[in-house]
């Protein structure tokens, strides 16, 4: 009997916002990155997994896993959280990976209903990177607009850096002005 694997594929699809909370697509010039997190924006935790595709056969896969809760900055709403992101790359000739340690904060604007700012800072020293990464810089930067209740458009850039081991130099695994979206569940 011939197994094939399209139908666990397209079940595994169908099943994927039974388990997660929010999914986002975003776009560079030179990479397509998709994002799941598991738990929602009340939860106290956050466990998320993505995955980048970079022109020029480059794979980057990342986890997060983040202590999470509301608060205010100053008179406006928002999310923060602290924790950490492994990340692992793979390019033709190099590859490596990082564990770095930071967090993320969203604050929505009341002015301007359904309009946030997000950021995100990671970074990885070289005692948590291994591979051919030295240390690991990861930053984003957006600003959304939730179009209808359980779906948003955002604009920002993105940065992923890493210094090279044993070689002089650094890549920057992606880096560019990114558009996407984002679906919640």
């Amino acid at each position: 009997m011939k197994y094939s694997r399209v139908p666990l594929i397209v079940l595994s699809l169908a099943a994927a916002p039974v388990f997660a909370s929010d999914f986002d697509l975003s776009l560079t010039n030179d990479s397509v990155k998709g994002q799941v997190n598991f738990l929602d924006t009340n939860a106290d935790m956050q466990f998320g997994a993505g995955y980048t595709y970079h022109e020029g056969s480059r794979h980057i896969g990342n986890v997060d896993f983040h202590a999470q809760g509301r608060t205010a900055l100053g008179n406006l709403p928002a999310t923060a959280g602290l924790g950490l992101r492994a990340l692992g790359w793979d390019d033709d000739r190099l590859d490596g990976g990082a564990i770095g340690l930071g967090g993320f904060g969203t604050v929505n604007i009341p002015m301007v209903p359904g309009l946030s700012l997000h950021g995100a800072l990671h970074y990885a020293p070289s005692i948590l990177s291994f591979g051919d990464s030295e240390d690991m810089t990861s930053l984003e930067l957006r600003a959304s607009y939730r179009i209808i209740r359980n779906a948003e458009l955002f604009g920002g850039y993105r940065y992923l850096n890493t210094d090279l081991d044993d070689r002089s130099g650094d890549i920057n695994l992606d880096e560019g002005v990114m558009v996407g979206m984002k679906l919640f569940f």
